[in-house]
């Protein structure tokens, strides 16, 4: 029944599911017309709102094909491979690959959304290359499918925003959050971690479940997957010393290592994208050896970015229609969640957050965003019906990480780095979907009921 279920998923979002980017155009039509109705505005005004977000996340794109290319080039790394291939030999069967992954995506993601996403699409793209008789495309839903917990984890945009008191932080919230709210009530607050364990626990049970019976396996060729060897060249000029220099690397590599410990050393466990970048780059210079080499693998990633340098800007444009507010101050995005507020009272105001936090992640594919349309009318909500504003942000946290499961725009550099398409992978990403979203509006309810 329960492979029946899946494979009807599968093959429904097969069917159905265009391209990333025709479906990124199908979002903005979407929000296009919901947007003047809910607004009162006219069709001028969002097109307006939409011009004025196209290129509000450009710094953001370029960190996310960042992450995506200096990831894949660094795996490429002929080192880094031969670790991979150790981590790959470990799982003898299907079953215990996609278990494998699932764990070590969602913990990857959990410590850092970015090193997981890039970790967990190159693992099991190794593994693919090892374990005979796994599906490819559940593989990499499997590694994509632990970013569902990302919001929860030590890289949350929205806990880390609340710990640290700032004016931003009090206009953001209506004055409901004038001191910090340490992460001891939010991330590792006791019930915020048994959901995360659950999810944990379950999940990678669920995805090798969901593994399809061998006549309907969807394998991949081993060597369509083999990265292409560079042959040596011969050495005769200067320049050409130059380009194969180990000493040329290894002084980037000084230079930056320093930096790294300097960062850690004086701002903690701080592991933000810029950070995470220049760790990809700082192990990629030093394990391709020379520049060359390094060029050479970089040229070779950048193939994969097409998609987050294509989609970005679209989705920009999409949350500035959903953020755009009237004269009055209302925004599409503004009227969902003031709907749900509408229908909540103190116990059940975290599940109807995190399910508007769900329905607007869809939309507004952005922690930072989302967190500023949602968080002036959620934040004085729950102080009006005493609820924890710890809680209150965490719902809004796990509602944006959620319906990524649905969601091709996060999933774009995991595609990237597999070779695949949304449609291969989100018929397994709607079980996880269900699955999580289940074991979250439990939790909340019962946060509900004891906080």
């Amino acid at each position: 029944m329960f492979k029946k279920f899946t494979n009807g998923c599968v093959n429904l979002i097969q069917r159905f599911l265009p391209d990333p980017f025709i479906f990124c155009i199908i979002l903005t039509a979407v929000v296009f017309i919901a947007a003047m109705p809910a607004t009162g505005q006219g069709p001028l005004a969002i097109v307006q709102f939409w011009g004025n977000g196209v290129w509000s996340l450009l710094g953001f794109s370029m960190q996310m094909a960042l992450v995506l290319v200096l990831g894949t080039a660094m795996a490429n790394a002929p080192a880094v491979q031969k670790l991979l291939k150790k981590l790959a030999s470990i799982p003898k069967s299907a079953f215990q690959a996609i278990v494998m992954v699932t764990v070590i995506s969602t913990i990857a993601c959990w410590l850092n959304w970015g090193f997981g996403l890039v970790v967990g699409a190159i693992l099991a793209k190794e593994i693919a290359k090892q374990v005979k008789g796994v599906d490819y495309r559940l593989l990499i839903a499997s590694a994509y499918s632990g970013f569902v917990v990302w919001h929860a984890g030590v890289s949350g945009s929205i806990p880390l925003q609340i710990a640290t008191a700032s004016d931003t932080i009090v206009a953001q919230t209506n004055g409901v959050i004038t001191e910090a709210i340490p992460t001891s009530q939010t991330i590792f607050s006791p019930w915020n971690l048994i959901i995360c364990l659950v999810i944990l626990i379950l999940m990678p049970i669920v995805n090798a479940k969901m593994h399809p019976s061998k006549e309907h396996v969807v394998a991949i060729d081993p060597k369509l997957l083999v990265e292409q060897k560079i042959e040596k060249e011969e050495v005769k000029t200067p320049a050409q010393k130059l380009e194969h220099s180990v000493i040329m690397s290894m002084l980037v590599v000084a230079i930056a290592l320093v930096y790294i410990i300097w960062h850690f050393a004086t701002k903690g466990f701080k592991l933000d994208l810029n950070i995470v970048n220049l760790i990809f780059l700082t192990l990629g210079v030093f394990f391709h050896k020379t520049p060359i080499n390094y060029v050479r693998a970089i040229n070779d990633a950048v193939k994969g970015a097409g998609g987050v340098l294509l989609q970005f800007p679209f989705y920009a444009g999409i949350m500035g229609i959903m953020t755009g507010a009237n004269a009055d101050g209302v925004s599409l995005a503004g009227v969902i969640s003031t709907a749900f507020v509408a229908i909540s009272n103190r116990i059940t105001f975290p599940l109807w957050t995190f399910l508007s936090a769900g329905i607007v992640n869809f939309f507004v594919p952005s922690g930072g965003g989302q967190w500023a349309v949602q968080a002036p009318i959620m934040m004085p909500a729950g102080q009006a019906l005493n609820v924890d504003p710890a809680v209150t942000c965490m719902a809004i946290a796990w509602g944006d990480a959620w319906t990524n499961m649905l969601q091709p725009f996060w999933a774009l550099p995991a595609l990237g780095i597999a070779g695949l398409g949304a449609r291969d992978i989100m018929g397994y990403c709607v079980i996880d979907l269900i699955l999580t979203g289940i074991i979250v509006c439990i939790g909340f309810v019962i946060v509900g009921f004891i906080i």
